[in-house]
C-alpha cells in the first residue's frame, strides 16, 4: 500500500510542477502566487507547501530529494559517482515520448540562474545533496569522510556549474556533453 501511496504523490508532486513551470513561463517567477499553481494543479495550496515548502521548491525540489536512503545508494555509484550522474542526465535529456520539448527537468534551469532566491534554494539544496552521498562515497573505502564530503560537494557544486555553462551557451549542445567536460578532472580521481 505505501508504494501506491508513494507513487500517487510523486505523481501529484510531478503534475503541480508542471502546473508551476507553465504559469512560471508565461507570466514570470515574481508574478505568479502558491494560490495560483494550486489551482492550475486543481490541489489546495496546503498541498502545494506540504510537497515543496516554498515557491522556490517547485522549482529546485526533483525526485533526487524524495528518494530513500536506499535508493540513493541503488543510483549513485560510489565508484564513479560522475558516470552515475551523466547517466541519470542522459535519461532526462531524451523526453520519453521522443518529443522534441525540453522534458520540465530542463525548464527549471533558466529559474535557477536568473531568478535570485531560486538560485538560493537551489544551493541549499546542493549542499543537502552533498551530506546524502558523502557517507556513499566513504564507504567505498578509498577516501576519508572528510575527503568523501569534500568530492561529494565537488560532484554536486560542480553538476551545478556545468548546468550553468549550458545555460550561458545557449543550450545549444547536450547537457551531458558540459557535465562530461566539465567533471571529467573530478572523475579522473575515481577512476
Amino acid at each position: 500500500m505505501a508504494g501506491l501511496r508513494e507513487q500517487w504523490r510523486r505523481n501529484a508532486m510531478q503534475v503541480i510542477q508542471q502546473k508551476a513551470l507553465d504559469l512560471f513561463e508565461e507570466r514570470s517567477f515574481d508574478a505568479v502566487t502558491i494560490e495560483a499553481v494550486a489551482a492550475a494543479a486543481e490541489v489546495s495550496p496546503s498541498s502545494v507547501y506540504r510537497y515543496f515548502g516554498t515557491k522556490e521548491g517547485l522549482l529546485v525540489v526533483d525526485e533526487f530529494d524524495a528518494m530513500s536512503a536506499d535508493e540513493v545508494a541503488a543510483t549513485v555509484d560510489p565508484v564513479d559517482p560522475v558516470g552515475s550522474l551523466l547517466r541519470m542526465v542522459r535519461r532526462y535529456e531524451a523526453p520519453a515520448d521522443g518529443a522534441a520539448a525540453l522534458p520540465d527537468a530542463w525548464r527549471r534551469v533558466p529559474f535557477f540562474f536568473s531568478v535570485p532566491s531560486v538560485r538560493a534554494a537551489l544551493l541549499a539544496s546542493a549542499d543537502a545533496t552533498g551530506k546524502r552521498i558523502a557517507p556513499l562515497i566513504a564507504q567505498a573505502g578509498t577516501f576519508s569522510p572528510s575527503q568523501a564530503r569534500v568530492l561529494a560537494n565537488a560532484l554536486t557544486f560542480g553538476y551545478l556549474a556545468t548546468l550553468e555553462l549550458w545555460f550561458d551557451d545557449g543550450q545549444t549542445r547536450p547537457i551531458a556533453a558540459y557535465v562530461e567536460e566539465g567533471l571529467a578532472p573530478l572523475r579522473a580521481l575515481w577512476i
